[in-house]
């Protein structure tokens, strides 16, 4: 599988109702630093009570 986003192979795979993406590392982590921006990710851990491990 390549990647959703370069022809790189892709490292990671996620699939929903049946459509499979892949990720190359690159993307991946750029992927994971975006959500992790993410004010409504913030405001959601607040919302759930969710803590951060130290």
């Amino acid at each position: 599988m390549k990647c959703h986003y370069c022809d790189d192979d892709a490292v990671y795979a996620a699939e929903t109702d049946g459509i499979k993406v892949g990720l190359c590392e690159q993307h991946f982590q750029e992927r994971v630093e975006e959500l992790a921006d993410d004010e409504g990710l913030e405001a959601l851990r607040e919302q759930t009570e969710i803590d951060r491990a130290e």
